[in-house]
């Protein structure tokens, strides 16, 4: 019998959220959406995640046909505590509170600054038809939304979230990963977004990294003492 799907949407949830709170992509959503729309923001972090959480969960869900269901429990638990115990670390040798957020916001303002002159070539268009599809496609793909894009799903990538969701879903349900993970996702991503700068500041990184990684080291003892023997 396979793990519930009540019990790896749990599991990714509660995960998600205290990796995502804090990190450098929360930081970044904030501090775009004080100076860009914020929808555009949003839909841009969204479409990352999503389709980063569905990568990673299909990941998770095909390793056990590679290796054997055995060998992907040990090494889910292997991760779970080399995670935790790193964010034990982080939490106590941490120099301070929001260097996480500085550190996003110096690369965010060099990259602003030097791409802020180039947008006075686009007014040309006089034809009502080619305007409404222009404004329409700049909605979707707009400067806006590819930069909030990029910044989330590189910044994601190979990221401890990441790894910790295809561990998951090689040992519990998939799809209950996979929904855990989202709404986790959007939580987080829409407190950044709507609470902006305000938000950032007024959060502990030492206090997140504390709670993540006692969460993941009791993951970690949670899968010593559960056999794998599940689906």
């Amino acid at each position: 019998m396979g793990s519930s799907i009540l019990e790896g949407f749990t599991k990714s949830l509660a995960m998600t959220v205290l990796s995502e709170i804090g990190d450098k992509t929360f930081f970044a959503a904030a501090i775009l959406a004080m100076r860009h729309p914020r929808r555009l923001v949003l839909a841009g972090c969204m479409t990352s995640l999503i389709i980063m959480t569905i990568l990673s969960v299909l990941l998770g869900w095909a390793a056990p046909n590679l290796i054997s269901r055995q060998w992907t429990h040990h090494i889910t638990t292997v991760l779970f505590f080399g995670f935790g115990l790193w964010s034990l670390w982080e939490a106590f040798a941490g120099d301070g509170e929001s260097e996480e957020l500085a550190e996003v916001e110096a690369k965010l303002d060099g990259n602003w600054k030097a791409g802020s002159p180039g947008s006075k070539g686009a007014s040309k268009d006089n034809d009502d038809l080619k305007k409404l599809q222009k404004r329409f496609l700049m909605q979707i793909f707009s400067p806006v939304f590819l930069k909030a894009f990029s910044i989330t799903f590189f910044g994601e990538w190979g990221d401890r979230s990441q790894i910790a969701t295809i561990g998951l879903a090689s040992d519990s349900n998939p799809f209950g990963v996979f929904l855990g993970g989202i709404i986790g996702q959007a939580l987080c991503t829409t407190a950044a977004v709507l609470g902006g700068k305000s938000l950032a500041t007024q959060i502990s990184e030492k206090m997140v990294s504390l709670s993540s990684g006692i969460l993941f080291l009791v993951f970690g003892a949670q899968s010593v003492l559960a056999p794998a023997t599940h689906l």
